[in-house]
């Protein structure tokens, strides 16, 4: 469960914000009464479904770089920290890294990379 707030809790922030606008929205005297129950309803049920849905695609993309990974393939993961010239990393076992959890981790890196943000590595042999 840790997992699912961890991956999904600013997307959570962001339906609990649409969820109050809905609320104060729907509550003003020119809104039907009825409008304050469908509007929470239906913002509910919309964000439910795509953070269930964003869920479900993150960690089974997580997995498929896991396994991708320990068959010694390579991934290329988005390094946040540099944002000038090189914004992503090329990610193997060749290369020195390791998987512990869910980071990859090298000794000659600082910052360890988080694999719900990387992704197959696919290029032109």
């Amino acid at each position: 469960m840790s997992l699912f707030f961890e991956l999904e809790g600013a997307y959570i922030v962001i339906g609990i914000f649409f969820l109050l606008v809905t609320l104060f929205v729907t509550t003003r005297d020119f809104m039907p009464r009825v409008a304050l129950k469908r509007g929470m309803i239906g913002v509910f049920v919309i964000f439910s479904i795509m953070i269930g849905f964003h869920y479900s695609m993150t960690t089974s993309r997580m997995k498929e770089v896991e396994r991708i990974f320990n068959d010694n393939g390579t991934i290329i993961c988005e390094n946040k920290m540099r944002r000038t010239i090189s914004q992503s990393i090329i990610i193997s076992k060749k290369l020195g890294w390791r998987l512990e959890g869910d980071l990859l981790k090298s000794d000659n890196v600082v910052r360890d990379f988080y694999i719900a943000r990387c992704v197959e590595y696919i290029y032109d042999k």
